[in-house]
């Protein structure tokens, strides 16, 4: 750009300091300014249409226009609090001793395998259709954790409990499944040690009408073969249901 370097026929503007050269000159460093300016404003305009169109022809952007769908934010439910309140827990033990239909056996028996710990397992679930919990209480040996008798308690509107069912036999255990009373027994032949039963029964119980009445039995064979040795063992007795 002449203007700015003085080449040619023009006069420079350092060579000039008087008069109307100089105000010449000062008109034409304005102007030349302003047209370089242009000039290189026009060029950087050139270059970044350049490299847009490098970018494969869709602008200073190769993603594509900004969607205008709006953002959709999920908020997780939260889950809701359950309402059930908790069984309220019993003294198993002082059940027993107070129950006449516990075998006076069984309660001479019952006693802590340590410290104040008994050999007795607690379970808590509805069984006889009431409003509150039932209670199913197995009673074991504290040597060998073998059952000796299951017994269902059913809370009365006063707050105190019924014995509705009653069952001693070696290794007999109950436990709820799906609103059923579950019982299984060891089976013992004569010559079967207390550690190896030659089978065993599972019989099912469903409460109706104000008692419980078996609606199922399975019976399992297990191998002879294996195991040795004899064993004490208590007479059983039948169940007892009201």
């Amino acid at each position: 750009m002449r203007g700015l370097t003085g080449s040619g026929d023009e006069e420079t503007v350092t060579g000039d300091t008087g008069g109307e050269t100089a105000g010449r000159g000062n008109r034409r460093l304005l102007t030349g300014w302003a047209a370089s300016s242009a000039a290189m404003a026009g060029l950087a305009v050139f270059g970044l249409f350049a490299v847009s169109c490098s970018t494969g022809g869709t602008g200073t952007r190769d993603e594509g226009p900004a969607g205008a769908e709006p953002v959709v934010r999920i908020t997780p439910s939260a889950t809701a609090a359950s309402t059930a309140k908790p069984a309220p827990r019993v003294d198993a033990v002082a059940l027993l001793k107070a129950d006449p239909k516990v075998s006076g056996r069984v309660r001479m028996d019952l006693k802590p395998c340590s410290g104040d710990e008994y050999p007795v397992d607690t379970s808590y679930g509805k069984l006889t259709r009431g409003s509150s919990s039932d209670v199913v209480v197995n009673v074991m040996t504290c040597g060998d954790s073998v059952g000796v008798g299951t017994y269902v308690y059913r809370p009365r509107t006063d707050g105190t409990y019924e014995n509705v069912f009653t069952v001693e036999q070696p290794a007999v255990y109950g436990t709820i499944d799906r609103g059923d009373l579950v019982v299984t027994t060891q089976v013992y032949g004569k010559k079967d040690s207390v550690a190896y039963p030659s089978g065993e029964e599972v019989i099912t119980y469903h409460w109706a009408s104000g008692r419980f009445g078996e609606v199922d039995r399975v019976q399992n064979d297990f191998n002879r073969a294996v195991g040795a040795g004899d064993g004490d063992l208590p007479e059983p007795t039948e169940p007892s249901r009201n």
